[in-house]
């Protein structure tokens, strides 16, 4: 299976939060969605747009929203993402995106039927003449509409509404979708297969702050993280081969990571702590990038600190055997 990733070497992307008197003016091929992970699925529709775009001399545009539309519907509801906002611009940028237009999701929004949405947010503000939807992508009020109403909707406004593909996995036996790799990465922590899913390590931001100095006790001294954003999903509780990324550096060092609430110690608190190997420094305040490699096994008690020390020790072997 291609990976659909690529680097742009084309104009730089240009980011619209789109608000009263800001718009395109130029034609349009576009495509709307959350596009949590911007994931394979994603991309291939992606790619569509970027084809149509170059082939017909119109603007690449992707429309999205600054929020989970579902934490506006449901205010009870705490989204776990597999991107944020800034990761979605970095990586529509790499795909050579012309425009990414962000709209602030509100309830007035929500409000609005498709053909409603179509015709006064993409017709009117963006001067979208090609729609390509997902798959399985459906929008406006109550999500009540589909595919065939988009078509004729468009017909009406002069819009051409295509239906992007479906990427099957690699078993053939679902599409891609953001929820299953959600699934995949919380309950099971399967960072490889994931990866795969979304053409790139999942990625995990977080700042140094200070913890109990246990790992530093037993030899293994961990910067304790705290995520950027409260939002982002983390993966299921286990040992993890990671790259780190220092705030600053371009450098990516091998580390292993520890999720879980170090039951050998009676913890009850979920902490995210990363072990760089080979690395004396002072990384409190410090911002780190966290690219997950593989799971190399599952949170455990240990009988005593020294058993603990002896699996960190086989742990770091298979760290640098996969990071080499």
């Amino acid at each position: 299976m291609a990976v659909l990733l690529i680097l742009s070497t084309f104009a730089p992307m240009k980011t619209i939060i789109l608000s009263e008197g800001i718009g395109l003016s130029e034609p349009s091929v576009a495509t709307i969605g959350v596009f949590d992970g911007v994931h394979r699925g994603h991309q291939l529709v992606i790619s569509r747009v970027l084809d149509t775009a170059r082939q017909t001399g119109m603007a690449s545009v992707v429309v999205t929203f600054d929020r989970s539309p579902r934490e506006v519907l449901d205010p009870s509801f705490h989204p776990q993402m597999l991107t944020t906002l800034a990761e979605k611009k970095a990586i529509m940028a790499q795909l050579g995106v012309d425009y990414l237009v962000v709209l602030p999701f509100t309830r007035a929004l929500a409000a609005l039927s498709a053909q409603a949405f179509m015709k006064q947010v993409l017709c009117e503000r963006l001067c979208v003449k090609t729609l390509f939807t997902g798959y399985d992508n459906r929008f406006g009020h109550n999500r009540e509409e589909g595919f065939d109403d988009y078509v004729r909707y468009g017909q009406e406004m002069g819009m051409q509404v295509l239906r992007g593909d479906a990427e099957l996995m690699a078993d053939g036996s679902q599409a891609i979708s953001s929820s299953v790799i959600r699934k995949l990465l919380a309950e099971k922590g399967q960072v490889e297969l994931t990866s795969n899913y979304l053409t790139r390590p999942y990625t995990l931001q977080g700042r140094v702050m200070p913890g109990e100095h246990i790992g530093h006790q037993l030899g293994y001294p961990t910067a304790n993280l705290e995520p950027e954003d409260v939002c982002k999903l983390i993966p299921a509780p286990g040992v993890y081969a990671v790259w780190a990324q220092l705030e600053g550096e371009q450098q990516m060092r091998a580390a292993m990571m520890n999720i879980g609430h170090r039951p050998t110690f009676d913890g009850h608190k979920q902490t995210l702590e990363v072990n760089i190997l080979d690395f004396n420094g002072d990384l409190y305040g410090q911002m780190v990038n966290i690219s997950f490699v593989a799971r190399l096994r599952e949170e455990r008690r240990f009988d005593s600190p020294d058993t603990l020390v002896a699996q960190l020790e086989r742990d770091e072997k298979q760290v640098k055997q996969l990071l080499k």
